[in-house]
């Protein structure tokens, strides 16, 4: 570590002018290429003189707890992680003035070395908390050479958020000729083979589509020494996890690995344990289930035959605010169409997406809605975590989810940052099973409590079996009809 720092900023702040391959290779998995070649990298992040009081007075009022040993002292401000000139660039320009409290921790232990798990809610800044460390990372790599997979890989739940990951690599990378790539189902494969075939240091990827191409030899993993599992509770939700396994495995052992999460549950911490090696745990916020501080939750509980009605009431509020962007979640295709069909019907500006919307036109209507010329977006799960709009000022569920995890991430789609948001849920009797979770929701974000959701809270206690839910969902019916 005591490497001449003029030496390293001639590489880190003059990026080469060439393509990035060159370099030969050996052994199993390619070239070596540690972990971060500690030997020729400067000691980073500089952190100003600070006792150990000033660190857990910051990591107090940031709500930021760790678990784990040796974990760096936090930073305050972009420049003191040494990026290099170029992501400082990029940074100021795009006006972030300090980092969020998961990068103020992140970026210092990201650029350690140290695999970790990161727990925040959606809108954090997590994306950034990853990338601009791997942007290092790749830096300090030998070059790629023809026929070399990608040195950073990064696995997402949905292909919106693949999408969007790569959009952020892109910026921060173009400056550097770190080349990035997306991979995910539901588009044309040629396009993405051809990427990968070129060569790129970043792939996004959606599990399924990468093991298809990782069998048909259109990549491999050999040089991959950067993993990151963002959203990692979603991929299990999904399904992803056999998934999952079978691409680790064929990633060499003295990775580094990052693992993002919004919730820790006991399938998510077994997938740590099995993943990553000396992990440092970073949690932001409460450790259990919660939602963002900034947004402001209204739970109306209605009849199921009420519910239009008052969306149309609510919608009118809405749109007559100058800042009226607008996510409405249902819980079925189908009536994410006939929603859509109604609203348009009676003149609202509103379009949907869901599973069945083919590529072009899911990126059509999320244009359509980024730009504001459609400012009501009707959505089923598919979109709930992947989807990042920064301006989404008011989210709706017009059907509750199934869990009250899912209530989380979709009401985070508003609130990014350190926006403000709205969030409005219709509650219904036959979301019953569903209420202890939701108050307990509220409380953690010290919410204003609906007395009528308590009342259904205490109506659903007792237990006694199917017929007794039934006739706790009927005495409930008559209470709210």
């Amino acid at each position: 570590l005591h490497y001449s720092y003029f030496h390293v900023s001639l590489f880190l702040f003059n990026p080469p002018s060439s393509t990035r391959f060159g370099s030969s290779r050996s052994g199993k998995f390619g070239n070596p290429g540690e972990r971060l070649r500690m030997v020729s990298v400067p000691a980073f992040p500089y952190v100003p003189r600070t006792g150990c009081y000033d660190v857990e007075d910051f990591r107090r009022k940031k709500e930021i707890t760790i678990r784990g040993s040796g974990c760096p002292k936090p930073v305050t401000a972009f420049h003191q992680a040494n990026f290099p000139q170029y992501v400082m660039d990029v940074l100021i320009q795009q006006n972030f003035k300090e980092p969020t409290p998961i990068q103020a921790q992140g970026f210092p232990l990201a650029l350690s070395g140290r695999d970790m798990v990161g727990i925040a809610q959606t809108g954090s800044g997590k994306t950034l908390a990853y990338l601009l460390p791997a942007i290092v990372h790749i830096n300090h790599q030998p070059y790629l050479e023809r026929g070399d997979g990608p040195i950073c890989l990064v696995l997402a739940p949905t292909r919106e958020l693949a999408q969007q990951v790569q959009q952020v690599a892109y910026d921060y990378g173009k400056s550097s000729r770190i080349k990035s790539t997306c991979v995910y189902g539901g588009a044309p494969k040629g396009p993405q083979i051809r990427d990968l075939e070129r060569g790129v240091e970043i792939c996004i990827a959606t599990p399924g589509r990468l093991i298809d191409f990782l069998e048909a030899g259109k990549t491999n993993l050999r040089r991959c020494t950067y993993l990151v599992l963002d959203e990692a509770d979603r991929m299990l939700d999904m399904g992803f996890e056999p998934q999952i396994r079978k691409i680790v495995d064929q990633i060499r052992p003295d990775r580094q690995t990052l693992m993002w999460s919004a919730t820790w549950p006991k399938e998510v911490r077994q997938l740590a344990e099995d993943f990553l090696r000396d992990y440092v745990q970073i949690n932001v916020g409460a450790l259990e289930l919660s939602a963002n501080h900034n947004i402001l939750q209204i739970v109306d509980v209605c009849m199921e035959n009420e519910k239009d009605n008052k969306l149309i009431q609510l919608m009118e509020e809405i749109m007559a605010e100058k800042e009226n962007k607008t996510i409405i979640f249902v819980e079925t295709k189908k009536r994410c169409d006939e929603l859509t069909r109604r609203m348009r019907r009676d003149g609202w500006p509103a379009m949907c997406i869901h599973g069945d919307k083919s590529q072009p036109e899911r990126d059509w209507v999320l244009s359509e809605f980024r730009s504001g010329k459609a400012p009501i977006l009707i959505a089923t799960d598919v979109a709930s975590r992947g989807l990042d709009v920064e301006d989404v000022k008011f989210v709706i569920n017009y059907d509750y989810p199934n869990s009250s995890e899912d209530y989380v991430h979709r009401i985070g789609r508003t609130a990014r940052s350190t926006n403000k948001g709205t969030a409005y849920t219709f509650f219904t009797p036959g979301n019953l099973r569903q209420a202890r979770d939701l108050v307990r929701v509220l409380e953690e974000a010290r919410q204003a409590i609906n007395p009528k959701l308590l009342q259904l809270v205490d109506s659903g206690r007792g237990g006694g079996g199917k017929g007794a839910t039934e006739r706790v969902l009927v005495q409930a019916e008559s209470c709210y009809s």
